[in-house]
């Protein structure tokens, strides 16, 4: 017996790519409801035409709802009835949020924010709510935002702990290869097109992780979440000169380019920071990383002396496995979107 058996699932951002994947693992499943929560009609339209097409005994299932994460009545109106959330809506381009700031702010950090008071309001057991590894030691503005957001979460959670109804959580992962906007559809396309691929520099290392492996981490952390937790995948990582390699090797090679690190990119990324890890339990695939729920009296803790406050070493995508060229190949077939490239 699920627990999502008879349930009514809400996804925020659900025409995303993080949303058709839920759809693909839950659809056929015996789950009451699945509300897709979103601003884009045109999305919502062909979602709703690619269920009926290919889904016809199972779309009605699937309920849709306009609106903005920035807009707190448009949340509420979606919350009737609603015993779980998956809150996926974020701006999440590093670039843009980097030249509007402030629309990070209010999608990723207030919009974060009225998901959970109405969550909370309406007496739904549990969220997730989804970061990134752009949150750790952030340096730009869309990582900053999430890290804000992340901070909104443990708040919130505090909250809805005292009241004893909603249990609100966190996950964290690195770069979920062929979500949109990510770099291996622009790969994939700019051979296609007889073109260099252009990469930013081939020394750069990023976390490598499948949009079921997302699914999976989220539905753990759903499965053992404590109030505030947050829960990071154990994820292999490549650098982004091996990984263009191995996109052409399966596309073909049409020569790169380096064209520069980008607007508030990283070396490396950092999925759990060294003041995380020395809270953190590891819990075999994944770690749970769980708040610090001391109180505003700090005077307690330093009459007893906490001394440590950092482990010896943060876990990033530079001291993770490294996956060689061969490695890397097998994990971005494990996506839909280059097997049904390689297929066209």
């Amino acid at each position: 017996m699920s627990e999502f058996d008879g349930a009514t699932l809400l996804i925020t951002g659900g025409t995303g790519s993080f949303g058709n994947t839920v759809l693909k693992h839950f659809l056929e499943t015996d789950i009451g409801e699945i509300r897709i929560f979103s601003r884009d009609e045109k999305k919502q339209d062909d979602m709703r035409h690619e269920l009926q097409a290919k889904h016809p005994a199972h779309a009605k299932k699937v309920k849709f709802y306009i609106g903005n994460v920035r807009d707190p009545q448009a949340v509420r109106d979606a919350m009737p009835g609603v015993d779980y959330i998956f809150h996926a809506a974020a701006l999440k381009q590093v670039p843009s949020c980097e030249f509007f700031p402030m629309e990070a702010v209010q999608t990723n950090v207030i919009g974060t924010n009225n998901v959970l008071h109405a969550a909370i309001e309406a007496g739904v057991k549990r969220v997730v709510c989804l970061s990134t590894d752009k949150a750790a030691y952030p340096i730009n503005a869309m990582g900053t935002s999430k890290a804000m957001m992340e901070h909104v979460v443990r708040a919130n959670a505090r909250v809805a702990a005292e009241r004893g109804e909603t249990v609100i959580c966190c996950t964290r992962y690195g770069n979920v290869m062929c979500s949109r906007g990510s770099v291996i559809p622009l790969f994939i396309d700019q051979i296609r097109s007889g073109q260099p691929v252009t990469i930013t520099n081939p020394e750069m290392t990023r976390f490598l992780m499948n949009l079921d492996e997302a699914v999976e981490l989220v539905r753990f952390a759903f499965a053992h979440a404590n109030p505030g937790d947050l829960f990071i995948q154990k994820a292999d990582a490549s650098t982004i000169g091996v990984l263009a390699q191995a996109v052409q090797k399966l596309f073909g090679d049409t020569g790169t380019r380096i064209i520069g690190t980008r607007h508030g990119e990283k070396l490396y990324e950092t999925l759990m920071t060294k003041e995380e890890r020395l809270r953190a339990e590891d819990m075999g695939e994944y770690f749970r990383v769980s708040a610090d729920n001391r109180d505003l009296n700090y005077d307690k803790y330093f009459i007893q002396g906490q001394v440590e406050t950092q482990s010896d070493e943060a876990y990033t995508s530079h001291n993770t496995q490294l996956l060689d060229l061969d490695g890397t190949v097998s994990k971005i077939l494990t996506t839909d979107y280059v097997k049904e490239a390689l297929g066209q």
